[in-house]
């Protein structure tokens, strides 16, 4: 999610167009076949009425949890994505935000999302005391993000040989804090890099409280020609924090 609170939306608005052609209608291979399957039950678990997409883009999830009679808003600051949102789903609750001050009073929401939108936000100190701020006692944030050794040198990725076959995943850095520019398929955009640590610390002085967390690899029927590489580098984490009753 792009959530920059200065004139920097971290390339978002220029790769807008280039990204929802990469993301389909369905999302891309690793929402698809790999968080997805996870990310959907836990959101559903609880029975949550009311829920808040932080990052929504362009309102994937925020469809596949309206199927489930959740009344859902998603909040991004990057209006090319919110229109597509909006046009795909028009009756649907779409705003203009960042994460860091997010527009809505204490205890709004039984769930809030943040699926694949940490890596993009500046101020996760900010964010994340928003995000459990509008939680109701007893409501749940549920996160999908990267895996810290995953961004560490994610502008670097895989060492090949000369075939170009993948030996190994580097790991360099990984307690330095520091934003990147990733360039792919015409998308150009600025991710963060944090320790797993950071996040953990941050989420504790939250006042939250753990209760699930996974490194999911894609499911069985994925197919076989992307499916290797995620097996082997676990890509990304789910997590699932709760707001004390």
């Amino acid at each position: 999610m792009p959530s920059a609170v200065s004139n920097d939306d971290g390339g978002w608005q220029a790769s807008a167009k280039a990204w929802i052609a990469e993301q389909g209608e369905h999302g891309d291979f690793g929402r698809r076949y790999v968080l997805d399957p996870v990310m959907l039950p836990r959101a559903l678990a609880r029975l949550p009425r009311k829920a808040l997409d932080v990052g929504c883009g362009d309102g994937r999830f925020c469809r596949m949890l309206k199927q489930h009679a959740i009344d859902i808003t998603g909040i991004d600051p990057t209006s090319p994505l919110l229109a597509v949102a909006q046009a795909r789903d028009p009756q649907g609750a779409y705003l203009k935000a960042v994460a860091e001050r997010l527009p809505f009073g204490n205890a709004s929401f039984d769930l809030v999302v943040s699926y694949l939108s940490l890596i993009d936000i500046p101020d996760i100190d900010a964010a994340i005391p928003e995000m459990a701020r509008v939680l109701k006692p007893g409501g749940s944030l549920l996160i999908a993000n990267l895996n810290s050794f995953n961004t560490a040198c994610a502008d670097t990725g895989w060492v090949k040989n000369a075939d170009g076959r993948q030996l190994h995943y580097p790991i360099d850095n990984y307690l330095q804090e520091r934003s990147m520019w990733l360039e792919y398929r015409g998308i150009r955009i600025r991710n963060h890099h944090r320790p797993l640590s950071t996040y953990l610390r941050v989420l504790l002085k939250a006042g939250l409280r753990l209760t699930y967390f996974d490194e999911p690899p894609p499911i069985a029927d994925t197919p076989p020609s992307k499916a290797a590489s995620y097996r082997r580098a676990p890509w990304f984490l789910v997590m699932e924090w709760i707001k004390p009753a």
